[in-house]
């Protein structure tokens, strides 16, 4: 888990079958004392998270697999939750 800046939202007119209804959004994972760690990162959402927002992302693929109920996606990222 990591928190994660939402900096933008992705539109794909073509993508990968299994992420078909799923919101996608550009988050720029932070580290220690709220600074920038790492490339951006493209995460599904099914949270609400919106530009400006801080959001609890991870890198747990199995996660990922269950939330969009196929084996065969290429999600990997996802959003937890959105920090008050």
């Amino acid at each position: 888990m990591q928190f994660a800046k939402v900096v933008g939202r992705a539109t794909a007119t073509v993508k990968h079958p299994t992420l078909k209804g799923w919101r996608m959004l550009v988050v720029q994972p932070l580290g220690p004392g709220g600074v920038a760690d790492g490339a951006p990162q493209l995460v599904i959402d099914n949270q609400g998270g919106g530009i400006g927002d801080t959001v609890i992302i991870s890198s747990d693929g199995k996660a990922a697999r269950e939330m969009v109920g196929a084996d065969t996606t290429p999600a990997r990222w996802h959003v937890m939750g959105i920090v008050d």
